[in-house]
């Protein structure tokens, strides 16, 4: 396969590198902002090879090309003029304050994936390991690999500071000095001693603490998530007005060092305690809604997700699911938050490769059976369902209704049986040790086990049973 040819074909179809205005990609999908729609022929970049699927969604021409996409992309960057990059700088809809908010955050949180899942991979696999008696955890093997997988949830605000401060073109330097003042240990000593009086030019700084459950936790700015990012929000605006007032000549001293001065009293008396509060917010309404009916939630998840991924709205809840993992951090055992979105998540992940799976037994196509299993070993495998669902589920539809069935099976096993994620992970079999910690029953894992093999095998079975208007290798694709 020549990526370079594949990059100057899709170039060619969406009307040359002057009709590319912002060009970015993420786990699957080449993300074109365009700036005239009308000269993209949408069906012949459908036609070309590798391509999966054409979406256009949040003013984007999105070419789904599974995990060929970063060879692709490298290819094409060179071809126009844009400055690029993975998830950033892409303008959203302006029509449209929903997809704004949407890109918004997938801009912000869709970077820090990848190193959350392998920091969840890590403690999943070192649990498992001391579970099992393979590893002492006092060794300092042990204490050396989770320190490394405890790094990312601990500076989770430097990390947001910087993809944040990105997405909204800002100083990301600035806004990652912002997110480490915050996990500073004499900061985050003088934060949870709620016993003891502070200020800062005379304004006092909020502390508190939250109950969960039975637990009372006193709250800490490390490992959070929206403090930071209402913070960065902040400043944005901040340096637009001082880039206003202050001549050009003074900027470089003047701007950050008046940003951070400013910023510091904002984020300690104002700005970090609503993030703190609407932070529980969220999980006092996750848990309130989970609490009615976990069956029902995990149902509703586990069928839906997948639909959710074919509108880009899946990431409008991965904060939901990373705020969780940053409010239960204390509260555990293990060291480290637990959330349940990405069990059922997961759910509907295995759906999706076990009806691709179907759609590759059952087809008499050569082509599609190639295309099915390919789909079904990277959803299987790792969790990345793009190709499972554009490449077959989604355009022959009933694989696809078979796999919302399937998932949301799953789902409500896994509500019934309280699974819960050690961590943050992306669903495959891949990281399957993330849901056996120390805080997990082994009835908590094994509802998490039969959920997945219920929708797995489930969504298999429906599809090959149900059936689909199969296609011909003479028509596939086009």
């Amino acid at each position: 396969m020549n990526y370079k040819n594949i990059a100057q074909s899709i170039l060619d179809s969406v009307g040359g590198p002057d009709n590319v205005k912002d060009a970015t990609h993420c786990f699957t999908r080449l993300r074109l902002v365009l700036r005239n729609d009308d000269l993209a022929d949408k069906a012949a970049v459908e036609r070309l090879e590798g391509v999966i699927q054409v979406v256009e969604s949040g003013g984007q021409f999105q070419i789904v090309l599974g995990g060929k996409v970063n060879k692709v992309y490298d290819e094409f960057i060179q071809l126009v003029n844009v400055e690029g990059g993975e998830e950033t700088g892409i303008e959203a809809d302006k029509g449209s304050l929903g997809n704004t908010i949407l890109q918004t955050i997938s801009k912000i949180f869709t970077p820090v994936v990848p190193a959350i899942a392998a920091a969840g991979l890590i403690k999943g696999l070192l649990s498992a390991a001391s579970r099992l008696g393979w590893v002492d955890s006092s060794s300092s093997t042990y204490v050396i690999l989770f320190a490394a997988s405890n790094i990312i949830f601990y500076f989770m605000p430097v990390f947001l500071a910087y993809t944040t401060a990105k997405a909204l073109k800002c100083s990301e330097i600035i806004a990652m000095v912002l997110g480490a003042f915050l996990c500073y240990p004499q900061i985050d000593a003088l934060v949870q001693d709620v016993g003891t009086k502070s200020t800062i030019f005379g304004l006092p700084v909020v502390k508190t603490a939250f109950t969960i459950g039975e637990s009372t936790r006193v709250f800490s700015y490390t490992e959070s998530v929206i403090p930071i990012i209402l913070s960065v929000i902040v400043l944005t605006y901040l340096e637009k007005g001082l880039k206003k007032i202050i001549p050009d000549m003074l900027q470089i001293i003047l701007v950050p060092g008046l940003s951070l001065i400013i910023m510091l009293p904002v984020m300690l008396t104002v700005v970090g305690p609503v993030g703190a509060y609407i932070g529980y917010g969220m999980q006092w309404l996750y848990n309130a809604v989970m609490g009615i009916s976990p069956l029902l939630g995990g149902a509703v998840v586990g069928g839906l997700w997948g639909v959710f991924v074919i509108f880009g709205a899946h990431r409008a809840l991965l904060p939901v699911g990373l705020n969780d993992v940053a409010v239960t951090s204390a509260i555990h055992n293990c060291g480290a938050g637990h959330n349940t979105l990405m069990c059922y998540a997961g759910s509907a992940n295995f759906s999706q490769a076990g009806a691709a799976l179907g759609v590759m037994l059952k087809t008499k196509s050569k082509e599609l059976k190639q295309v099915a299993g390919a789909a079904t070993i990277s959803a299987f495998l790792v969790g990345i369902t793009e190709p499972a669902i554009y490449g077959c589920n989604l355009r022959l539809k009933k694989p696809m209704i078979c796999a919302v069935i399937a998932g949301a099976l799953g789902g409500a096993i896994m509500g019934i049986g309280g699974a819960s994620n050690h961590g943050f992970a992306n669903n495959g079999i891949l990281t399957i040790a993330t849901y056996y910690c120390s805080d997990n029953t082994m009835g908590m894992f094994l509802a998490y086990l039969i959920g997945i093999a219920v929708a797995f095998f489930g969504a298999a079975i429906l599809t090959y049973i149900v059936g689909f208007e199969d296609d011909t290798d003479a028509t596939l694709g086009k």
